[in-house]
C-alpha cells in the first residue's frame, strides 16, 4: 500500500468515526430528558472517544498525505477543505476537554462531515507544486489560516446551539427566518455532495471553447450539465446541453454551474426532509437543545473569537503580506483572495468591538459567530471556485 493510498484509507476512517460519534452525541443529548447530565457524562465520553479515534485518523492523513507529496498538504481545495475539517474536530476537542457539552460535537461533526464531503467532490490525486506554491510560506501561511478558521468555526457551532434554543420556531419573525436559512445552506452543502456524486459516478463531462478577457480562445470542462456559458462560447462535445446564460470572462462559468447545481439539488432535498418531518428543520433540533447552558454556549462562542482572531490576523494577514511581497513583489493587490480576507478580517474585529464596546451578549453574539462562519464559507467556495484571481490554483 502506497502512502496515498493509506491516506486516503485514514481519511475515511475519520469520516466514518466522525459519523458514528454525531449519533452518540446525538442519542447522549437526547436521552438527557430530567436534565441531570448523567446520559450526557456517559453517552459522551464514549462519543468523544470515537471522536478522538477520528481525529487521530485524521492527522494520520494529513502526515501521510504530507510524506506522499513532499509539501504541507495545503496546496488545493481538496487539501485545504480537509484541513479545515481537521482543524474544526481539533478545536472542538479542546472545548470538550474544558466544557464537556456533548451538544456541541451534535452540531460541529456533521459540519466537519459536510466539509469532508465537500472535499471529496475536489480531485484528490497527489501533484507536484506549481512554483507559485514551491516555498515554505505555503505551510506557514496556509496552516495558519486554517487552524484560525477551524477555531473561528466553533463560534458558530456554539452561536448555532445557542440559536437553537432561544429563537421560537412557533412564532413568525426574522430570527425564525434566517435561522432556517442556516439550515437550509446546509442542505445545500449536501445537495453539492449528491449532484457531484451522480455526475461524477456517470463520467459527465463536457468541453468548451469561448473568447477570455484577454480576447483569446480558451478551453472549459464542465463536470455537470452546462447552465452558464462562458463568453462566445462553442460546444466541443457531442450532444452537450446548451447553457441558458453567458457569464464575463471573469467568471468561471463551470464552477458556477457547480454552485446552481448543488442549490437545485439541495433545495429538493430541504423540502423532502420538511415534508416528511412536517416541520422546520431547525425544530427537528429543538429537542436537542432544550437542557443546554446558554451562558456556557455564549462563553465558547467569545472564546473562540478572542483565540482565533489573532491568529486569522498573523495568517490571514501578516503571513499573507509577506508571501505577497516575496511571490509578486507587492504586499497588497485587491485581488478577491485577499479582499475577503480583509473583510472577514474586519467583520471579526467588528464583532469584537460590539461584544466588548457595545455588550452585544448573547443572541446578538451569537448571530455574529454565524454570520461569520458565513463570510468564511463565502470565501472558501464562492471566491475560490466561481471569481478568478490569482489565487485561482486553490
Amino acid at each position: 500500500m502506497t502512502m496515498a493510498e493509506l491516506s486516503s484509507n485514514l481519511l475515511y476512517v475519520a469520516f466514518v468515526a466522525y459519523l458514528i460519534a454525531t449519533f452518540v452525541f446525538g442519542g447522549a443529548v437526547r436521552g438527557n430528558k430530567e436534565g441531570s447530565f448523567k446520559s450526557e457524562g456517559r453517552w459522551g465520553k464514549v462519543a468523544f472517544i470515537v471522536t478522538l479515534i477520528g481525529f487521530l485518523s485524521h492527522l494520520g492523513y494529513f502526515i501521510t498525505r504530507w510524506a506522499a507529496t513532499g509539501h504541507a498538504p495545503l496546496s488545493n481545495m481538496f487539501e485545504f477543505t480537509t484541513a479545515f475539517g481537521m482543524t474544526l474536530v481539533g478545536g472542538f476537542i479542546v472545548l470538550y476537554l474544558l466544557y464537556k457539552t456533548p451538544v456541541l460535537g451534535m452540531i460541529v461533526l456533521p459540519v466537519a462531515l459536510l466539509i469532508i464531503a465537500f472535499a471529496s467532490m475536489f480531485p484528490s490525486e497527489v501533484s507536484p507544486l506549481i512554483p507559485a506554491l514551491q516555498t515554505n510560506w505555503l505551510a506557514i501561511h496556509v496552516s495558519t489560516v486554517v487552524i484560525a478558521e477551524g477555531i473561528l468555526a466553533i463560534s458558530a457551532g456554539a452561536g448555532l446551539v445557542y440559536l437553537l434554543k432561544v429563537v421560537d420556531m412557533n412564532k413568525k419573525s426574522k430570527q425564525r427566518f434566517w435561522l432556517e436559512a442556516i439550515m437550509y445552506s446546509l442542505v445545500v452543502v449536501m445537495g453539492f455532495v449528491i449532484a457531484s456524486s451522480y455526475f461524477s459516478l456517470t463520467g459527465y463531462q463536457a468541453d468548451f471553447t469561448y473568447v477570455n478577457k484577454d480576447g483569446n480562445e480558451s478551453s472549459i470542462t464542465y463536470n455537470m450539465p452546462p447552465l452558464v456559458g462562458m463568453n462566445e462560447y462553442t460546444s466541443l462535445t457531442e450532444g452537450a446541453m446548451e447553457p441558458f446564460f453567458e457569464t464575463p470572462a471573469i467568471i468561471n462559468a463551470s464552477k458556477i454551474t457547480t454552485v446552481l447545481w448543488s442549490f437545485f439539488v439541495g433545495t429538493i432535498l430541504y423540502w423532502l426532509i420538511r415534508l416528511v418531518a412536517r416541520r422546520r428543520i431547525a425544530a427537528i433540533f429543538k429537542p436537542f437543545v432544550k437542557n443546554v447552558s446558554l451562558q456556557l454556549m455564549d462563553e465558547i462562542n467569545y472564546r473562540a473569537v478572542i483565540i482565533g482572531f489573532p491568529l486569522f490576523t498573523l495568517g490571514a494577514l501578516i503571513f499573507a503580506m509577506i508571501w505577497a511581497q516575496i511571490a509578486w513583489s507587492r504586499f497588497w493587490g485587491w485581488d478577491p483572495k485577499e479582499v475577503w480576507a480583509l473583510i472577514t478580517w474586519l467583520f471579526y474585529a467588528a464583532y469584537l468591538h460590539l461584544r466588548l464596546g457595545k455588550g452585544w451578549h448573547g443572541e446578538k453574539s451569537a448571530w455574529l459567530g454565524v454570520v461569520g462562519f458565513a463570510i468564511i464559507m463565502f470565501n472558501l467556495v464562492a471566491v475560490n471556485l466561481i471569481i478568478a484571481g490569482l489565487h485561482s490554483y486553490a
